[in-house]
Parts: C-alpha cells; sequence; structure tokens
C-alpha cells in the first residue's frame, strides 16, 4: 500500500482541514493510501514534518493550509534526493499557487484530484539557500504579507491586504537596484520587483501572463519608479493583464537572477512569506516535483 503524510496548518480557514480531515482520510483510503497526519504547531514546522517524511520515503506528501504552509513544505522536501509526489488541499486567503494550477478550495473536489492520480512536473524556485514555488518579490508594499495581522486575514480574507495596501500608498518611495540576469545588467530607481514561477500573484491572475510552471525559467517583472496615480493605474491594468504595455514596467524570462539593492538590505518575501534579505541569487529548478493535478483529459469531457 502506498503512503501519505498530510501536513495541515489548524488554523487556516477556519480550521476547514480539522473539520474535514475525516473525509480526506476516508477518500485517500479508498485511493490506497495508508494516510498519516501531522498538524501545525508554528513557524518552521511544516518544514521539518516535510523533511522527515521524504527521509522515510513517504510516497505522497500533501500540504494542507496557505501560501505559507504550502512554502514550508516545499523546503522541507526540495533539498532531499528522494522528493515525494506533491498534492495541495488550499484553505489559506489568497492560495496564489493552488489557483494558477486550478486546484479548487471545494474539499471534495480536491481529494478528487489528490485520488485521481494524474501528476504533472512543475518547477519550483531557489532563492540563496530556500526554495519557492510561486514567487519572489522585494520593494514597497511587498511586506504586506506577513505584515497584515493573521486574525485580520481570517475575517477578511484578500480585503484586509488592499486596505493596508492603501495606507501605505503615501509611505512609498524608489530604491536603487542592480539586477543581473543571463548576462544581462539592469541599474535603475525601482519601487518593487517579482520573480515569478506562475502567472498569478497577490490575488492578481495575470501578473505574469507569459509565465508558464513548467517551462524551465522564471518570469521576472521590474516596476520602476512612477507617479502614484500611475502606479494604481498600473496595478488596475494588472487585472487584464495590459499592464506589461506599460513602458515603466520590465518584463523578461530568465534562468538566473541576481539582485542587490544599494546603500541598503531589503527584505525578500518568498511565497509570502519573510524569505531573508538581500542580496539574493535565484535560480529555476526545472521539474523539481510531481503535483498532482487535475487531469486536462478530463476538462475537456467536462466542455463538451
Amino acid at each position: 500500500m502506498k503512503r501519505a503524510r498530510l501536513i495541515y496548518n489548524p488554523t487556516s480557514g477556519r480550521e476547514k482541514i480539522r473539520k474535514y480531515l475525516p473525509y480526506i482520510l476516508e477518500r485517500l483510503e479508498q485511493a490506497g493510501y495508508e494516510t498519516s497526519t501531522h498538524a501545525t504547531t508554528g513557524c518552521g514546522d511544516a518544514i521539518k514534518a516535510a523533511k522527515e517524511a521524504a527521509e522515510r520515503k513517504f510516497d505522497l506528501v500533501i500540504a494542507a493550509g496557505g501560501d505559507g504552509t504550502v512554502n514550508e513544505v516545499i523546503n522541507g522536501l526540495a533539498g532531499g534526493e528522494f522528493r515525494p509526489t506533491l498534492g495541495i488541499i488550499p484553505c489559506g486567503t489568497t492560495n496564489d499557487f493552488a489557483r494558477a494550477m486550478g486546484i479548487p478550495k471545494n474539499i471534495k473536489a480536491c481529494c478528487d484530484i489528490l485520488c485521481g492520480g494524474h501528476t504533472q512536473p512543475i518547477d519550483i524556485g531557489k532563492a540563496n539557500d530556500r526554495y519557492f514555488i510561486n514567487v519572489a518579490a522585494g520593494g514597497a508594499m511587498t511586506e504586506l504579507t506577513y505584515e497584515v495581522p493573521s486574525k485580520l486575514k481570517t475575517f477578511l480574507g484578500y480585503l484586509a491586504y488592499l486596505i493596508f495596501g492603501v495606507k501605505k500608498l503615501h509611505t512609498l518611495r524608489p530604491y536603487k537596484v542592480k539586477i543581473e540576469y543571463d548576462g544581462n545588467i539592469y541599474e535603475g530607481d525601482i519601487f518593487l520587483f517579482f520573480i515569478c514561477n506562475t502567472k498569478s500573484v497577490g490575488g492578481f491572475d495575470k501578473v505574469a501572463a507569459l509565465s508558464n510552471v513548467d517551462d524551465g525559467v522564471l518570469d521576472l517583472l521590474v516596476v520602476e519608479k512612477m507617479t502614484v496615480p500611475k502606479l494604481v493605474q498600473a496595478g488596475i491594468k494588472t487585472l487584464s493583464g495590459k499592464h506589461l504595455k506599460d513602458a515603466k514596467i520590465k518584463y523578461h524570462q530568465v534562468k538566473n537572477v541576481k539582485i542587490s539593492f544599494e546603500h541598503k538590505q531589503m527584505p525578500i518575501n518568498l511565497d509570502g512569506e519573510y524569505g531573508g534579505d538581500t542580496p539574493f541569487e535565484f535560480t529555476c529548478l526545472k521539474h523539481h516535483f510531481e503535483l498532482l493535478t487535475t487531469d486536462p483529459n478530463t476538462k475537456n469531457n467536462k466542455k463538451k
């Protein structure tokens, strides 16, 4: 019998996983998995649990929680020679990576994916000695994801980020940066940058419009210094993907990126969590995981 390890954040989604735990375990058992669980107790706990699961050669490791839980599980698995198949049950505020991969928040539909057996190879990013599965970011406002109180996120959801973001607009200032990417050098004053593995960032589905999770490259977006009204306009254009036509937004697909800020160290955000301070080097690790996803043939059949 195959073995699965369910690593879950008991407080995510108003304790959604805890409520549905018996159902999830029953579905996995029916699919032929002997499943054990680990409820996280604090920061870094999911990393340890995932690393232990890989060392014990579990066939499947499921990350159940928000983007932070998924990031910790990735960091526990990515460095080992043996990497179990990855499953995700999204229960957080934004669930960027899960949404980009078409993994629903509905538990029944999510279990259909976990038990369906269809996998897809996916890339991840390496950031110095850490890893990210969806996005790395730095500059103005990127600290919002870990500054917004968890209780407020639970109560207001994505609206909590918007409220805090509006409050910070009047404090925006540019940073002088040096970015080296695939033999090229960019130097200038910027507000922020993103290094994306999928199209979805911060609840917006078309930020990195050309991104694919299995293409072997990361998508670098640099938002240069501009007026606050123009920055707001660029944010609105992001809803339709038209922001990439803005001359103040640079977009490159890259395999390797080095970033440093002049005169100061800059905190870097990895999948919504604090990942350390610059300088940073980012690398794409092609097809580093096999992820359980919806069978594309099933999608096509439903459309007919």
